[in-house]
Parts: structure tokens; sequence; C-alpha cells
């Protein structure tokens, strides 16, 4: 593992441990097992620390997506995605922490706001592609449009896990709810 990855890691557990505002040169130092010069020479700044957590979290998130998208069917993929974003268990829970105070910083700090908005926006074009998919293979009606789909899907998944974080519930509730809301999301549109 790369020094800037061995870093951000440590960073990484301190912001799920103690917060964003906790991540200090000095905290990753002691976290990491660095020296402080270590850390300091890797990072000119606090902000590019910051933005190196970052860019390391959404990989790891890039990294734990290894099936087939789409598939076996788009409800039950979307069913499993969701699902994987949820505070279930100790590390989705530490997943949603670091994504809360990410977020939570992101109308403060223009980098963290145009990182998060590059990532959201290339994982809604991700699911508009597989909607496409679906209505060419017939298993998503074509009047339901992909973009509001993948909104739809990511504004339900975040403000679920964001949820759960104060008042959880187990994965047989979680799922079955995820499964019901995903099914209306995909259903046929009514007719006019």
């Amino acid at each position: 593992m790369k020094r800037t990855d061995e870093l951000a890691a440590a960073a990484l557990r301190i912001v799920t441990r103690d917060g964003l505002a906790a991540v200090t040169f000095r905290a990753v130092a002691s976290e990491s097992g660095w020296s402080l010069g270590a850390v300091q020479k890797t990072f000119r700044s606090k902000s590019e620390l910051i933005g190196a957590t970052l860019t390391y979290a959404q990989s790891r998130v890039s990294d734990a997506v290894s099936v087939e998208p789409g598939r076996p069917s788009l409800r039950d993929w979307l069913v499993n995605l969701v699902i994987a974003t949820l505070p279930l268990d100790d590390d989705r829970r530490s997943a949603c922490l670091i994504g809360v105070a990410f977020s939570d910083r992101a109308p403060f700090d223009s980098d963290i706001a145009e990182s998060i908005r590059a990532w959201d926006q290339e994982l809604r074009h991700k699911l508009g592609m597989l909607a496409g998919r679906a209505h060419a293979e017939g298993e998503l009606d074509r009047r339901i449009d992909g973009d509001q789909l993948a909104r739809a899907v990511l504004a339900f998944a975040s403000g679920l896990a964001s949820q759960l974080l104060y008042d959880p519930i187990d994965e047989e509730a979680a799922r079955s709810l995820v499964t019901s809301i995903i099914w209306s999301l995909t259903a046929v549109p009514e007719s006019d």
C-alpha cells in the first residue's frame, strides 16, 4: 500500500471514530504509525490530506461493487446496491459516517463539493446506462426515465442511510423496505 493510501486509511479511521474535524496531521501520524514529518511531507496542507482521504474513501466504494451491474435483474441489483450502503454492520456504519462527514463539509469546501458532485454524476450516469439496458431488454418500462430513477435511488439510499445512523433497524427489515421502494420506483407508470 502506498504511503498516501496508508495515511488516508488512518484518516478514515479517525473520521469514523471522532469525525472529520479530528483529522489533523498529528492525529494521522499517531493513527498510522508514520512520523509527523512524513505526514507533512506527503501532504502540503490539511485540505490536501482531506481531499486524499475522500478520494481513498471513494475508491474503496468502487472496489466494493464486484458483481456485474444490473444482474441478475436491475431491481435485485438496485436493492443490493442500496443495502450495501446502509449502516447495518460495523463496516457499513463506518462508510456511512465517512459519507456524512464529507457531505456535511461539502457546502463549505468547494473541492470536496466538486469531488462529491463528480462522483454522484458518474454514478447517476452508470445507473442511467443500466436503466437503458433494462429498457432494451424489456425489464424496465420505457416511460421510466433513467436519470430520474438514478436520482431517486441515490436520494433514497442517502436519506435512509443517514436515518439509520440514529434510528437503526435490522437487515431483514431494511431489505424489505428497500425492496418495496425499489419496486415502487421501477413500477410501470399509470397511463393518463
